[in-house]
């Protein structure tokens, strides 16, 4: 599995991450544009494959009808329906949640998967599991990267993947960087992990 993530190249070949230019893109109204060469490249590389990647959608995104029709025809006309997994960003807060239940039973009507990005970052909301008809939840970078060093962050992670589980939603941890938070991470019961320990971002898939 692969998460599709933007990059900006140089002219120089510098590569700069997401975390550089999304929120001026926001100011200079140019993120809806992202939004679609993000889906549109990602639907058109992975189509006719076996592997399984996922998208981060916003929930601007997700209210904008322009943007739900061409993230739907792509997905249909790349034939990636069950391949894709759409990754809702936490972080941002969720309050309309008609239209996103919306367009969640829609993308799920064709086959897509859900997931609820950085669970835990800022003021994690249990209240998304409920009312949010999703199939993963990914434990944010913040309470992941220190677990070799922070019991605290053990006690918060072993309640969210007791109630995951409960709901019967599948744990991801980000930010594994190393073997030693890899081994607890499993020991927790997460079901899958990603980091840097396990591959780094590139421009190609392995």
């Amino acid at each position: 599995s692969y998460e599709s993530l933007i990059r900006l190249i140089e002219e120089d070949g510098n590569v700069l991450g997401p975390s550089h230019f999304l929120e001026i893109s926001k100011k200079a109204r140019l993120y809806t544009r992202l939004t679609r060469i993000m889906v549109e490249k990602s639907c058109r590389h992975f189509s006719g494959t076996s592997d399984y990647f996922s998208i981060n959608l916003s929930v601007d995104d997700i209210l904008d009808e322009d943007t739900v029709s061409f993230i739907t025809e792509q997905v249909k006309n790349h034939g990636v329906q069950e391949q894709i997994t759409f990754e809702i960003l936490e972080s941002v807060g969720i309050e309309n949640y008609s239209e996103v239940l919306s367009f969640i039973d829609e993308m799920k009507t064709l086959g897509c998967r859900f997931a609820i990005d950085d669970f835990g970052s800022g003021y994690s909301n249990f209240d998304h599991l409920l009312q949010l008809k999703i199939d993963y939840i990914k434990v944010d970078g913040s309470l992941i990267r220190n677990l070799h060093t922070d019991t605290n962050a053990i006690s918060i992670i072993e309640a969210i993947v007791h109630f995951a589980h409960k709901r019967q939603l599948l744990c991801i941890a980000e930010f594994v960087h190393n073997s030693e938070v890899y081994e607890i991470v499993k020991s927790l019961g997460i079901d899958r992990s990603q980091g840097f320990f396990l591959g780094e971002p590139r421009s190609d898939t392995l």
